[in-house]
């Protein structure tokens, strides 16, 4: 049985939470709490498989929360946000603070009766019900500040191929493993990079900024038309899919609603598929932590088109699904801890190593 905390600082939105837990068959709502306060004392009292928290609460908001339970008792913690802009920028914060992931609550409980949500919601306490508490602390901590290079190692290999580009799928856990392996790219990465992370509009944004603020790298939400160019990072728009296109030698992104019969939007396999029609063998991928086996069929197209991938390893992926299905299939060419995968990137297109 799976022992959920719910909080938040609606009476009705707790009511409504705990109601979609309350049909199932393996969970159950151990309590409820009206205000952040509240939460971390019954948050280290009852030790809760999860924690649902709301982000604007009285007494201590929910990042304020997040960080002392991850402080004193780490557990996986999944963020119930409204899907504003300012729920976006404090849901990534909040997810810096060592929070797992995030459900959009909408601006009512009907919200949260719909089909989707409901699944959503089940889907993600299951799995994060099922990983490693511990990684949630050991994964929270601050990532350096990038904007000032340090100077680089001398003695780096050239890599056996070149790399025109890298792309990167994520999903769960995402924002957090992230901020540890974008800000640890040196300004002088020779690839463009090009990332999916499944979240809606604004969430995305939000991420990207993030990201910029921390790296050295120029790091934007992908519009239509942007040049990918070395020094640039391109994280796929909440709604729209990023593809690649090649326009007079230069590589393009390009944000289409088609297809849209994906399972995402954006969607990794269309970003991969994408990446190895435009550049064939000269693209190196990334699966990170993520729910589902998005970016299978993508990684499949790239292989056969001579592409190299990677995948993020069990023991630091919050939730080991999207990086599993590629390993189980026989298609990685190398599986890393998170904080090896930023080496392993410098590497593969040549840049030296950080001291």
């Amino acid at each position: 049985m799976i022992d959920v905390l719910v909080v938040d600082d609606s009476l009705v939105m707790r009511k409504a939470i705990s109601r979609v837990f309350e049909q199932t068959d393996d969970m159950t709502v151990v309590d409820t709490a009206s205000d952040g306060e509240a939460g971390v004392e019954k948050a280290l009292r009852l030790k809760p498989d999860v924690v649902t928290m709301d982000v604007e609460m009285p007494k201590m908001n929910g990042i304020e929360a997040v960080r002392r339970i991850m402080d004193a008792s780490p557990r996986p913690i999944l963020m119930v946000s409204s899907l504003t802009e300012k729920g976006a920028e404090v849901t990534i914060e909040a997810m810096r603070a060592g929070a797992a992931d995030f459900v959009p609550k909408g601006r009512s409980t009907a919200t949260l009766r719909t089909n989707d949500v409901e699944s959503t919601l089940l889907t993600k306490v299951r799995a994060l019900a099922r990983s490693d508490a511990q990684l949630f602390q050991d994964e929270r901590s601050t990532p350096p500040d990038r904007r000032a290079a340090s100077p680089p190692e001398s003695g780096a290999s050239s890599p056996d191929a070149s790399v025109d580009l890298v792309v990167i799928g994520v999903s769960t856990g995402g924002p957090m493993a992230l901020q540890h392996v974008i800000p640890e790219l040196p300004a002088e990465f020779p690839a463009p990079v090009a990332i999916v992370q499944h979240m809606p509009p604004q969430f995305t944004r939000s991420l990207a900024d993030r990201l910029d603020s921390l790296s050295a790298l120029d790091v934007a939400e992908a519009t239509d038309g942007m040049l990918l160019e070395p020094g640039r990072v391109a994280v796929a728009a909440g709604d729209y899919h990023l593809t690649v296109d090649r326009r007079e030698g230069a590589l393009t992104a390009r944000t289409p609603t088609d297809p849209d019969d994906c399972a995402h939007r954006p969607s990794v396999n269309v970003l991969f598929r994408s990446a190895a029609e435009t550049c064939g063998g000269n693209v190196l991928a990334v699966v990170m932590t993520g729910m589902g086996k998005d970016g299978l069929e993508g990684v499949r197209r790239m292989k056969d088109d001579g592409g190299t991938v990677y995948v993020q390893d069990e023991n630091t992926s919050v939730v080991y699904g999207m990086p599993r299905v590629v390993a189980e299939a026989g298609l990685a060419d190398g599986t890393f801890p998170l904080d090896e995968l930023p080496g392993a990137l410098r590497r593969a297109v040549g840049t030296p190593a950080r001291p």
